[in-house]
């Protein structure tokens, strides 16, 4: 009980303590830890995920927007490509530019290798705070323990993954994984994640691309325990994915627009888009001088009876969702701790490596 009863600590000791900034791979999108990237097959997601590992490994831009320099150590594990593929799509996302030297990859790894592989070039560059990117996870998710149900195996594996990245903090573990089938677009985009919640729980973050078929634009959502949720436009432009706009703030904004005027007539998305770009409450007079619609008091009406307009003052109308702020600045990240995943034949919850062969999230192979 005493070994117990020493891990406890008061808030005078809390209030004492100094952490690292939160660090970022891409900042207001990609934070330090294990995160998920979902999407539907054929969406973009390996095209966005490897335009994002180039631009870290560069110490470029992310989605065309975003800086993320000083470049830092990629490790790209690209198990549905080969070589000739990867060199290709990477040529052709960095246009004139060579492929980083700090961008190292493999394109093939078994389910009993895939962790200690991450687990050891962690380690040889834990200080530079690396990214790590598993495309896809379906090519290594191991089949559930007996009596263990699916839940269950979900929340292993994602706390698995997790573990390995908190042992180095200031890195970043994505790992790209598909949606279920039958996802539609409505409810709780978090529960479209192919297989269980127990991934999503394991997750300090997730991102996820909707795209629809044969359309250029998308939006990227993103939501976690430290990053900023927001909904932000972006367009594919053959292969290269890209914000809509300077910054995350104006993505936003532009993904706002697009929600609500969705299945509105051209005059009633044409205010929608006027007051979606203003920072105040308009009137009905600005509408009218704006884009000259005579009569702007009706539609207005009629917005705010359908519910996609809010009457913020008298006389004065706001989009119904405000448009999310995204801070750029860093914030403290708490200590991590391991996550109490009871007792297998291989991991003691000590979150090491594997010593010996089979699964490498518990099991035999």
């Amino acid at each position: 009980m005493s070994d117990l009863l020493a891990r406890v600590r008061n808030g005078a000791w809390l209030d004492a303590q100094v952490y690292a900034p939160l660090a970022w791979a891409v900042p207001g999108v990609l934070p330090e830890g294990f995160g998920l990237f979902t999407g539907p097959p054929k969406a973009g997601k390996s095209w966005a995920a490897l335009g994002i590992a180039l631009a870290v490994s560069s110490g470029g831009v992310a989605l065309g927007s975003i800086p993320v320099g000083p470049a830092r150590p990629v490790f790209f594990l690209a198990l549905e490509d080969g070589e000739r593929r990867l060199q290709e799509r990477s040529r052709h996302l960095l246009g004139r530019d060579p492929i980083p030297p700090l961008f190292e990859f493999v394109t093939s790894a078994t389910p009993a290798e895939v962790l200690e592989l991450i687990a050891a070039w962690l380690e040889q560059v834990s200080t530079a705070k690396p990214l790590v990117v598993l495309d896809t996870l379906g090519r290594v998710l191991p089949p559930a323990l007996p009596g263990e149900g699916a839940y269950q195996r979900d929340y292993r594996v994602g706390a698995r993954l997790k573990g390995l990245v908190d042992q180095h903090p200031g890195s970043c573990l994505l790992t790209v994984h598909h949606v279920r089938k039958q996802t539609t677009g409505d409810g709780d985009w978090m529960d479209s994640t192919s297989g269980t919640n127990g991934l999503n729980g394991a997750a300090d973050f997730t991102v996820n691309l909707a795209r629809p078929r044969n359309e250029a634009g998308g939006i990227l959502r993103v939501t976690g325990r430290d990053v900023p949720e927001g909904e932000y436009a972006v367009t594919n432009t053959s292969g290269s994915w890209t914000l809509d706009g300077r910054t995350l703030a104006e993505a936003a904004r532009v993904a706002e627009q697009v929600k609500v005027t969705q299945g509105l007539g051209d005059r009633s998305a044409e205010i929608l888009a006027f007051i979606a770009k203003s920072d105040t409450p308009v009137s009905a007079g600005d509408v009218e001088a704006a884009l000259d619609i005579a009569d702007s008091r009706r539609y207005l009406a009629r917005l705010v009876e359908a519910g996609r307009l809010h009457r913020a003052a008298r006389g004065r109308y706001s989009l119904r969702t405000p448009v999310p702020s995204v801070p750029m600045s860093q914030t403290e990240t708490p200590e991590t701790h391991p996550v109490n995943q009871g007792t297998s034949e291989w991991d003691n919850g000590t979150h090491g490596t594997p010593t010996h062969g089979g699964w490498p999230f518990g099991g035999a192979a």
